[in-house]
């Protein structure tokens, strides 16, 4: 069983900055992946940013430039470093990860979400 947890949402300014941080525990085997998604009200989960095991990441274009996800040296924590928000950066941030346990290959596992609210 995998737990993935989420924390350091919250209420900023527009311009300002925000840390997320997520944890993955349970009988993990390996992690191939981490990820931020979000979900604003009324509309679809969309990716924000994914990183590999080997440090490959990817970020949707609207956060390019903006944000930087990175992974712990123990690779069961993601973390989304959140630069210059923008009203429409708030949504639920959802943390994911695609972990290998000792009864299964692979499976996808969702955090429960952190609220971002950013004032303009």
């Amino acid at each position: 069983q995998v737990q993935v947890v989420e924390s350091g949402g919250g209420l900023v300014q527009a311009g300002g900055s925000l840390r997320l941080s997520c944890a993955a525990s349970g009988s993990i085997v390996s992690i191939n992946a981490m990820a931020w998604y979000r979900q604003a009200p009324g509309k679809q989960r969309e990716l924000v940013a994914i990183i590999t095991g080997g440090g490959s990441t990817n970020y949707a274009d609207s956060v390019k430039g903006r944000f930087t996800i990175s992974r712990g040296n123990a690779k069961n924590k993601v973390y989304l470093q959140m630069n210059s928000l923008k009203a429409e950066d708030t949504a639920v941030y959802y943390c994911y990860a695609h972990a290998i346990t000792a009864a299964i290959s692979g499976r996808d596992y969702w955090g429960q979400g952190t609220q971002v609210t950013v004032s303009s």
